[in-house]
């Protein structure tokens, strides 16, 4: 069996009974033990509770069979999975066990999936290098020397691996969308709110996170649709409120409307990421869709990159320990008036007044606006997920101390937000779709983004791509 079938094609072979999920799922576990020595990707392993899983599926019978029957699968280690730690790759969070399953896990099991193992992330999910003290480094398999990214990095990694049929990644500032581009699959950042992060905290909180939200990651576009269709809807312990989620306007690119906002004046991008997210435009152009380079929403670039920094800011700071704040309140009183790098835009937000933040969100719902006038006339926007293809390995101090050249440029580590954070500060959806692959065999992607609740249209697009340039192809000593 091709242990590369995307996820809906697994689930029509274990519920046709031409492949029994215990025989689906020990193949992707002697697939594990053989391979992940190279990449170091699923850290937290249960294959006996899913064996028992798979199992129980085998002998219950096949009419009620979810769309993701007997799909073996793992999800970011930042899920709680009962029995099993929830660390966040904090050294001081090695002895924890959660008690029960995060509200997705379960979600994505009552679909019919088979959750395995957990996967790697960077330490407090603030990298786009996935190691830390307890698990390690994770390796990207399309070039061991380079990261995978993150936070996802781990389980797209696995994804790309061949190592299940999905991954349940988070996003935040390209968590999800990150991975997928390096990674050369597919993965989707969910409208915020539109799936509840339910056990997605190291401490147990009933509130969301701004701008987090939770997303799969797979090889097909189809499995993006199929996944967010599981995970979809509010905490049920809240009451029966039901999201509708719009089909796509139109079926095929034909009568497509694109908007393309590939690279960005101050903001450097990797000349070959641009030529890619151009290149899959006129994709688009040649078969229907109508193309425009030019097109831009109605605000400052600069302004709304900066004003997601600040909210970014603001909302990672309830899971940032007292030592780092205090670390950070020492930067902020060293800052130097001129400077504006993302950091530093950044810590100038430490300790902000609540009055002041709700200025900020305020400026954010106009610029939201801002968008759902450009996706009035747009379906959606073509643009780089991060400026460059995956990075090498980075593990030299803290990510505010980093630099990183891109295209013969040195720029600041954190100031590659701007790619990410353009859009999911204004909590649009968007979906990464893999494109090409750079002059070293790097993959890249490109990001899809749509209006508010637009995630449908997002998948639809990247699917669009996927027919017409062959989407996933597995890494070189893999397949």
């Amino acid at each position: 069996m091709d242990p590369f079938l995307p996820a809906w094609r697994l689930a029509e072979l274990t519920s046709s009974g031409q492949v029994g999920c215990l025989e689906l799922l020990d193949a992707y576990i002697a697939r594990v033990e053989r391979l992940d020595g190279r990449i170091n990707a699923v850290v937290v392993r249960d294959f006996e509770r899913a064996r028992t899983r798979a199992t129980s599926l085998d002998n219950g019978g096949r009419p009620a069979a979810g769309p993701l029957f007997g799909v073996p699968m793992t999800v970011k280690e930042s899920f709680d999975f009962s029995g099993h730690p929830t660390t966040w790759g904090y050294e001081f969070r090695r002895a924890h066990r959660a008690a029960t399953d995060a509200l997705a896990v379960r979600r994505l099991e009552a679909a019919g999936a088979v959750v395995f193992g957990k996967t790697n992330v960077p330490v407090a999910l603030a990298d786009w290098q996935s190691y830390n003290p307890i698990y390690g480094t994770t390796n990207n398999p399309f070039d061991v020397a380079h990261t995978p990214g993150g936070s996802s990095g781990g389980g797209a990694a696995a994804c790309a691996a061949g190592f299940g049929g999905l991954e349940l990644g988070s996003d935040i500032g390209g968590s999800i969308r990150v991975p997928a581009h390096f990674c050369g699959i597919f993965g989707h950042k969910s409208t915020w709110g539109l799936c509840h992060g339910r056990g997605h905290t190291m401490a147990e909180t009933a509130s969301v996170p701004d701008i987090s939200v939770i997303g799969p990651l797979a090889r097909s576009a189809r499995d993006l649709r199929t996944a967010l269709g599981a995970i979809t809807g509010p905490d049920p312990a809240e009451g029966p409120a039901q999201i509708v989620v719009p089909e796509p306007r139109v079926a095929s690119p034909a009568g497509l409307r694109v908007a393309v906002w590939s690279h960005q004046a101050g903001q450097v991008t990797d000349a070959q990421t641009v030529a890619a997210v151009e290149a899959a435009a006129r994709v688009l152009a040649d078969a229907g869709a109508h193309v425009d380079f030019a097109a831009r929403p109605a605000f400052d670039a600069t302004e709304g990159y900066h004003l997601y920094l600040q909210l970014l800011d603001a909302a990672l700071s309830a899971r940032i320990p007292d030592s780092v704040m205090a670390q950070r309140r020492a930067a902020k009183a060293a800052l130097a008036s001129d400077d504006m790098r993302a950091d530093a835009v950044m810590v100038r937000s430490v300790d902000m007044l609540h009055r002041d933040w709700l200025k900020l969100n305020d400026r954010r719902h106009h610029i939201r606006r801002a968008w759902g006038v450009f996706f009035q006339d747009f379906d959606v926007l073509l643009c780089p997920a991060l400026a460059t293809p995956a990075l090498p390995h980075r593990q030299d101090g803290d990510t505010w101390e980093r630099r990183i050249g891109v295209d013969g440029k040195e720029v600041s580590y954190n100031d590659l937000l701007f790619w990410p954070g353009i859009t999911c500060g204004f909590h649009l959806p968007a979906s990464v779709a893999p494109v090409t692959r750079s002059a070293s065999g790097l993959p890249i992607g490109v990001q899809i983004v749509s209006r508010l609740y637009g995630d449908l249209t997002t998948i639809a697009v990247a699917g669009m791509l996927e027919e017409r340039l062959g989407g996933f192809r597995a890494p070189p000593g893999f397949a």
